[in-house]
This record gives structure tokens, sequence and C-alpha cells, in this order.
């Protein structure tokens, strides 16, 4: 399982947010350059097929399936990742964030003719670029800050634009157990709490907006990153 809550930035206030991550960071900053494909399948066509999905305790009728290729390393490395429904019911609607059933694995990098030979087919696909951090607390969290772009034509990675130019996603993300979903949940809402200077973040779907007091926030940011950087 995943548990994740999700944010916007200015871009212009990306690099404030830069340095805060790497105040709360021991690990290194990682780059970040993901060509992200979601493919669609058939349409469930058997009555008892929907019932039986809709019976389950956790996730939804509704998921996605997505093809990751990490453009930063050599070889690229390819990546299966099938994103669940949310988890439902009153319990789940209280939490401060999303929880989702979450199943990745490695594949060649025939995995798209793969899929389009079982019968799947191409929903949209788009560039994802930025940086993560990853923090070891009393769960593992990864913190990744990303500009989504959009592909003018299929796999054309290298002509890919921002989708909003100005703006920058931010994922805050951290796995989870049917055990321990309990407890990672609040350790990811108070670890987002450290970020709330720069960006609000809350469940994918819900976003509350961007924060009014950011460049303020961001002002005494970067001015206390500069000092230290003369006295050392």
């Amino acid at each position: 399982m995943e548990c994740v809550v999700q944010g916007i930035i200015e871009a212009q206030h990306v690099e404030a947010l830069d340095v805060l991550l790497q105040g709360l960071c021991e690990g290194q900053r990682e780059a970040v350059k993901t060509h992200e494909i979601c493919l669609k399948s058939k349409p469930i066509s058997s009555f008892a097929d929907s019932r039986a999905l809709e019976s389950l305790e956790t996730g939804t009728v509704a998921s996605e399936l997505h093809l990751l290729c990490d453009l930063s390393k050599r070889p690229h490395i390819w990546t299966v990742k099938h994103i669940g429904g949310a988890m439902r019911g009153t319990g789940a609607e209280q939490l401060p964030a999303l929880v989702r059933n979450i199943v990745e694995s490695k594949m060649s990098n025939n995995a798209l003719r793969f899929f389009y030979a079982v019968g799947y087919k191409m929903d949209y696909e788009l560039l994802r670029d930025g940086f993560a951090y990853r923090f070891q607390r009393a769960f593992p969290i990864t913190v990744t800050v990303t500009s989504v772009c959009r592909l003018p034509k299929q796999h054309s990675i290298d002509e890919a634009t921002p989708v909003t130019p100005n703006i920058q996603l931010v994922e805050v993300t951290a796995p989870a157990t049917a055990d321990n979903f309990s407890d990672v949940v609040p350790a990811i809402s108070s670890f987002a709490e450290h970020l709330s200077p720069l960006v609000n973040l809350s469940k994918p779907g819900s976003f509350a907006g961007i924060v009014s007091t950011a460049s303020t926030a961001a002002a005494s940011l970067l001015s206390r990153s500069d000092r230290l950087e003369h006295r050392v």
C-alpha cells in the first residue's frame, strides 16, 4: 500500500523548498526525469466481475496502469505500476492522507509492446522533470518536486513542454501495509507540516491551492541559506 499527499507550488518558490528539504534531509538530492505512460484496459463486460471488484474492502473499480521509464539513469529502467483505487469507508475519508494499493515491478524495454499485445491502449503520456529527497523517519518518506510536461506527439520526449509553466507538483509518499497504514498516515501528515510554510499538502484530487504567504517564507529561507553560506 501507499500513503500520499500532494500539493502545488509556484516555480519561483521551488528553490526555497529545495533549501528547506536540504535542511530536513540526511540524504542526497536525486534527479527525477520520468517518462510516464498511462494505459487503459477494456471496460469490464461481466456484471459478476464488476460486483466482485466492488466488494473489495480497499480500492475501487477504477484503477490505473502506468509504465514509467527512468531517463535519469543509463540504461533506462522501466517499471510497471498498478495504482489501485483509494481506500473507502467513513474511516478512510477522515484520514489526512490518501491510502491506496500499489503494485510495482521492473520490466524490460518491450513493456509497452507487451501491454499492447494483451489488449491495453494508451490513455496519455507525460514527462515528470525535477528532483526528489528520501527521508528515513519512523517510516521511509519520499518527497518529489516535479514539473509535469505534456508531449505534443507520441513519445516526443525532447519536445515536452510544461502543462503549467509556473506551477510544479509536490508529492509526499510513504509505503504502508494493511497492518500499519494507520501509523504511517499520521507520520506523513506530521512530516507535511514541515513544508506548510511553502506548500499546502492534501489528498490527491483535493488541492488546497497555493500558500498565500509563500513569498515571505521563501524569502526568509533563502536569506537564511545565504547567511549560512557566507559564514562557511
